[in-house]
């Protein structure tokens, strides 16, 4: 029998420290990055939100302007020290998951799938990721995890409260074994840990437009850029593929 949303927990991952994005993220948590001038937290929240009976957030304690953001609104774990990672953050929520599953978000996953395809029949007996199969090896086989997971309550009751990650232990361990069920997105999806991919996912969203925040000023050029809240072009600027923030300019071109 397919699980109620009543016994499933939200929960998305924002608490990394998003190395990957810098300099990017030394100006504000990866979670919070604008997408479509909408931070990635909340992209996934509105995701999440409709499958579950309640939402929480991690968080870390370095991130001032993400706790901020959601005060009042979900329920939100802030780390302090050592970051817990996936499986740690599961175990920090004992108390507030209270013996339910879990549908597991990574903040920094831009997907536009609702997610229908990853609950739909899913039961609660084993662990389920969202993947898209690619050529060669990937993640779990040719299957490339895309950031969305279904984890049964009886699995998450063992994760601890200590720095620890889900795939060793519960991905792979139930990949070996043959009781990983792998759901085919239908959606886009895109890793947003790199410069050109977020700038990827933004033109995904504008439709190749250039993305504005509504207090930025532009005065020079931008051809598929994304220009952050607070941020200035100008008059004697052309700025191409690139993200400009109120302190930095970041090429967004890939690599050729």
């Amino acid at each position: 029998m397919t699980v109620d949303r009543e016994e499933i927990a939200g929960v998305v991952l924002a608490a990394g420290a998003g190395t990957r994005l810098r300099p990017l993220t030394l100006e504000r948590p990866k979670a919070m990055c604008p997408v479509g001038n909408r931070p990635l937290v909340d992209r996934a929240l509105d995701r999440v939100a409709p499958h579950v009976g309640s939402v929480a957030v991690n968080s870390h304690g370095s991130q001032p302007m993400l706790v901020s953001h959601l005060e009042g609104r979900v329920h939100v774990s802030v780390e302090e020290g050592e970051r817990l990672g996936t499986a740690g953050a599961l175990g920090r929520l004992a108390g507030w998951i209270g013996g339910r599953h879990v549908l597991v978000h990574n903040a920094d996953s831009f997907l536009d799938s609702d997610l229908d395809e990853l609950l739909d029949g899913w039961t609660g007996e084993h662990p389920r990721l969202l993947v898209r199969h690619e050529d060669g090896p990937s993640d779990f086989g040719t299957a490339r995890f895309l950031g969305a997971s279904l984890l049964p309550a009886r699995l998450v009751s063992l994760m601890p409260d200590a720095p620890a990650g889900l795939y060793r232990l519960v991905w792979e361990p139930a990949f070996l074994d043959g009781t990983l069920e792998l759901v085919e997105a239908r959606g886009t999806s895109i890793d947003c840990g790199t410069a050109a991919d977020y700038l990827r996912a933004n033109l995904h969203v504008s439709g190749g437009a250039s993305v504005v925040a509504d207090d930025a000023v532009v005065a020079g050029s931008i051809t598929r850029c994304v220009v952050w809240p607070g941020a200035r072009v100008e008059a004697d600027e052309a700025l191409v593929d690139a993200i400009r923030t109120p302190l930095v300019t970041v090429s967004g071109a890939v690599p050729a």
